[in-house]
């Protein structure tokens, strides 16, 4: 390749990433508070409305992820289909995300392993945390996405014992001290009312954030033009079913009175069941889980900051490769960004951790926003005149913006966007007339 990237992934190591990114504390932990906002009809409601428009931005990114199969993805697509300070602020924005989201997945390593040990100091686990994922990222790109693909596994099989286990509660097969959720005044009851539903919608994006990573890695995958299509449908469709399918056991088996921030609804529903040390196995999972989302989030804002270096010449020492063609400074300028969101295991874990997975969803929203509006002119672009074409991309647009404007209402939230427009409104005014003065003097020295 001539950029230096070599395509050593195959359709199974591109969806496991995925999945890597996506089934993380979004859905292992944060799905105690969407439960507690939205109620259990609300939930449910709120994760097919997301599994929804998962399925547009995916279908809207693989018609441009084939044409495009860069590494960097969707900053290319809002670069040549929008404008160049628009690309600039996904990919800014995209950065922020993950490099937030690698924080908060430490930070959850840490809440989460003080369950057995709650003296242990958070900081410690965690720089044996980031010792690890540095280790794998620093490998060829086939090996990483080996590792992933067995990381991921592990949780896609957690998740499936656990729809599992929670069938057998809910049919008094298996004995727990929790008693079904089954009186329609409960599974009806939406605390917030029907707008709460879309107050969580944030939370939720977070949750399914993570399967656009299928475009960044479409520059290292073997015959991507094949390969992406095949991998976005297997996806899509596989994470609905384990999503939803989870969410629906979870509302069942777990009063919204018991959901919790702090304690994973995993945990506290398998601490309920008669198997022996239940909790801790999935308390164990979970971390392997954190491992895993942690593991791609370096891997996405690693390879975002390469294309802000390669692209927009931003940070020129960012796009060194070191000889297994991985970008070395790039990942550790990452994990630097990652220490600073990692301060709030310090600072206030109960409180900081929910405003930094309310702005990564933000960042996420802003970015499949983009893919949106692209895929929009992309049709147009090539002059398609069918206006059922146009359907998809308005639709996802229009989802995101929801989603965006729901949250101000929730004063836990507010902060997302109220952090996330002026970011990205500044950073896209910066790169413009940092442009439009770089044009002027090129064209007074000619």
């Amino acid at each position: 390749m001539s950029n230096g990237f070599r395509r050593g992934m195959e359709a199974r190591h591109v969806m496991m990433l995925s999945f890597g990114g996506v089934i993380g504390t979004g859905l292992f932990l944060s799905t105690g508070y969407t439960l507690q906002q939205a109620g259990p009809i609300g939930t449910v409601v709120s994760y097919v409305i997301g599994a929804l428009l998962v399925y547009i931005v995916m279908k809207c990114m693989g018609a441009l992820a084939v044409a495009h199969p860069d590494v960097g993805g969707f900053h290319t697509y809002a670069n040549i289909y929008i404008h160049q300070s628009i690309g600039h602020v996904v990919a800014w924005s995209y950065w922020l995300c993950w490099t937030i989201a690698l924080g908060s997945e430490i930070t959850a390593g840490g809440i989460l392993f003080q369950k057995w040990f709650p003296d242990f100091p958070v900081w410690l686990f965690s720089l044996v945390f980031i010792l690890v994922i540095v280790g794998i990222n620093f490998t060829t790109s086939k090996m990483y996405g080996e590792t992933e693909f067995w990381l991921s596994l592990i949780k896609v099989i957690a998740i499936i014992a656990f729809i599992i286990i929670g069938l057998l509660i809910l049919f008094n097969v298996v004995p727990s001290d929790l008693k079904p959720v089954t009186s329609s005044e409960k599974l009806f009851d939406v605390p917030n009312g029907l707008f709460g539903i879309f107050i969580t919608m944030l939370a939720v994006n977070y949750a399914f954030s993570g399967t656009e990573l299928i475009a960044i890695a479409a520059g290292e995958t073997k015959h991507p033009e094949n390969v992406i299509p095949k991998t976005i449908r297997s996806t899509v469709w596989r994470l609905g079913l384990l999503f939803i399918g989870t969410i629906v056991i979870m509302v069942l088996l777990l009063p919204t009175d018991q959901a919790s921030l702090l304690e994973s609804p995993f945990v506290s529903i398998l601490d309920s069941v008669g198997i022996p040390y239940a909790g801790d196995i999935m308390n164990f999972v979970i971390l392997t889980a954190l491992l895993s989302a942690a593991n791609s989030g370096l891997y996405a804002s690693s390879r975002m900051l390469w294309s802000l270096s390669e692209q927009d010449n931003v940070l020129p020492i960012a796009r060194k490769l070191n000889k297994n063609g991985m970008p070395v400074n790039a990942t550790i300028i990452s994990l630097a960004g990652a220490l600073l969101s990692l301060l709030s295991s310090v600072i206030a874990p109960t409180t900081v951790y929910l405003v930094l997975v309310s702005v990564a969803g933000f960042a996420v929203v802003v970015v499949w926003m983009s893919i949106c509006v692209a895929r929009f002119n992309q049709l147009r672009r090539e002059g398609v005149t069918q206006r059922t074409a146009y359907i998809l991309p308005v639709a996802g647009f229009a989802l995101c913006l929801i989603s965006t404007i729901g949250v101000l209402f929730d004063p836990n939230q507010r902060l997302a966007t109220l952090i996330g427009l002026p970011f990205c409104i500044i950073v896209g005014l910066i790169h413009y007339f940092l442009k439009k003065k770089g044009a002027h003097i090129h064209a007074a020295t000619r």
